[in-house]
């Protein structure tokens, strides 16, 4: 994977922290952007179609956090992502999903 090879001359947490909030782009549009743009389609619909966006989540998450685990513990790995889903989630939905 090009990016994972780009990051690597970067240290161990500015790498984590990169693929980790990268992830949670995907994530979050999987979990939420269903809600904008497929409203009118089935449940099954966006099912499917946020089961494909988090399969590119997981691309970056798993190794972001394998990555992250060299150097904090399970914890800190948590606590980090539990911050950074706070950091993408609300620009996300003020700007994309046009909440207050």
């Amino acid at each position: 994977m090009p990016l994972l090879q780009s990051l690597q001359s970067l240290p161990v947490s500015a790498q984590t922290v990169a693929l980790l909030a990268l992830s949670n782009v995907f994530m979050t549009f999987a979990w939420y952007g269903h809600l904008k743009n497929l409203a009118t389609s089935p449940w099954y619909i966006a099912a499917l179609v946020s089961w494909g966006i988090a399969l590119f989540e997981y691309m970056l998450q798993v190794p972001g956090n394998r990555i992250g685990f060299t150097q904090f513990n399970v914890g800190q790995l948590k606590i980090m992502q539990e911050v950074i889903t706070l950091c993408v989630f609300v620009p996300f939905a003020v700007f994309y999903l046009n909440e207050p």
